[in-house]
């Protein structure tokens, strides 16, 4: 009778102590791994702005090792002006050798003009000046430009100084079209206006040539060097 007692008290006492134990157990075990699902949450959340931070970054490093960014809006303007001051001059000149060596003097003033826009943009905003997509664009531009050259010669020359503007203006534009696809995007427009007014000049009658070269190195580049300048820094 008294080994049956001790028996089940044992038995008894055994079983509740065995069940609280296990779910004392299960119960941290499951609140443990709660713990770590949260932690690793919010550790998500901490990585996540560097993640798209240096997305940024390489997006923009990408962008400016593909393209010509240094090309300067405010030195197109000043370009411009200079272009209208030079079609004003060549107006009143007596003759056309005369005529010539005003605009020629406004092309060796442009390229001064735009060599030292572009360095100062690039030093300024801490762009590369003779990277890849610089040579790509000189390469582009200086093709049409000495073509252009020779050519202004030639028909000089030969007496054929009224097919001049719309000469400059075709040349000049195909050139910065070419040229643009390595630059800003506005870049190409700008050149596609330049070749568009050639092509109404050669339509032109001939007394409007000296003022469509005004409309096109001064009035295209004052409005498009303004809009590159509002866009993309200068």
């Amino acid at each position: 009778m008294l080994c049956n007692a001790r028996s089940l008290c044992v038995t008894k006492y055994l079983t509740i102590d065995y069940e609280r134990h296990y779910a004392f157990r299960v119960q941290e075990s499951r609140s443990h791994r709660i713990r770590r699902f949260r932690r690793s949450v919010d550790s998500e959340r901490e990585i996540a702005p560097n993640l798209a931070e240096n997305l940024r970054y390489i997006r923009d490093t990408m962008e400016r090792s593909a393209a010509f960014t240094a090309v300067s809006g405010w030195g197109y303007v000043v370009l411009g002006i200079t272009a209208i001051g030079a079609a004003w001059l060549a107006a009143r000149q007596g003759s056309s050798f005369a005529w010539l060596r005003v605009w020629l003097g406004e092309a060796l003033l442009a390229i001064a003009i735009g060599l030292l826009s572009c360095t100062w943009k690039a030093n300024r905003r801490g762009l590369p000046l003779f990277s890849g997509p610089a040579r790509k664009v000189a390469l582009s531009l200086a093709p049409p430009l000495v073509a252009g050259a020779f050519l202004t010669f030639l028909l000089f020359r030969s007496g054929m100084e009224t097919a001049l503007p719309p000469l400059w203006l075709l040349l000049y534009g195909a050139g910065i079209m070419t040229g643009g696809a390595f630059s800003v995007p506005i870049v190409p427009v700008m050149g596609f206006c330049f070749m568009l007014l050639g092509g109404l000049v050669v339509l032109a009658p001939v007394a409007w040539g000296n003022l469509c070269l005004a409309l096109g190195f001064g009035v295209l580049h004052i409005v498009f060097g303004w809009i590159i300048a509002r866009r993309h820094g200068g």
